[in-house]
């Protein structure tokens, strides 16, 4: 399995041969969708969920297909056909490569700011984004894509996050709020000069890639 790293919350996983792209969202460059067989959203936000750019991608390749939560897939009129509904529990494959759905809410910005639906997808067991929630996968994970900085988390419970999720590695995303102290800082402390996760941390930039085993 190989993982890239695009813009924010945005990672491409190749499996096999299959092509997913997750939340290639409005900090996201559009070329990430380039040659995907599947898009995966956990939810509505802007970050995570660019429908324009989505649209012209359904457009342009009559193959590419969605899986996403009931809220998304409700602005997604005109292409339902080709959005599949997923959320807690469900499991799919996308050409051999399986995923299945894990948690139901973004994690709370502000008792004033109502709630959207989340969920996670966990790769073939091993690799798991959560979307923007602290959901620990059902079981200990090689690979944690990290929330590292949102208006709705504090560096403590990022860390106790990891913790608790037991990953083997930790690559952090969704960090477009930061600027580059504010990255260098936040990596510090999920790394090993804070005070300890349990799990090596990979920083990736954008466009790099990583090879899982």
């Amino acid at each position: 399995m190989r993982i890239t790293k695009f813009g924010h919350a945005c990672v491409r996983v190749e499996h096999g041969g299959a092509t997913v792209v997750v939340d290639p969202g409005a900090f996201t460059d559009p070329a990430a969708l380039a040659g995907a067989d599947a898009v995966l959203i956990t939810h509505e936000h802007m970050d995570h969920f660019e429908e324009s750019r989505l649209r012209a991608a359904l457009e342009a390749d009559p193959a590419l297909r969605v899986w996403t939560n009931g809220a998304v897939a409700g602005r997604l009129d005109g292409v339902a056909q080709r959005i599949s509904v997923v959320g807690e529990g469900d499991a799919f494959e996308i050409g051999g490569l399986g995923v299945s759905v894990h948690g139901e809410w973004h994690a709370q910005i502000h008792p004033d700011i109502p709630r959207v639906r989340n969920i996670g997808f966990l790769f073939d067991g091993r690799l798991f984004h959560p979307g923007d929630a602290f959901t620990v996968p059902p079981h200990a994970v090689d690979t944690l894509l990290l929330p590292l900085a949102a208006p709705w988390s504090k560096a403590s419970e990022v860390i106790d996050y990891v913790r608790e999720a037991g990953p083997r590695q930790a690559v952090p995303v969704h960090e477009a709020v930061l600027s580059p102290i504010g990255f260098a800082v936040q990596t510090r402390l999920v790394g090993p000069e804070g005070p300890g996760t349990g799990a090596e941390l990979t920083v990736l930039g954008e466009g790099e890639s990583l090879e899982l085993g």
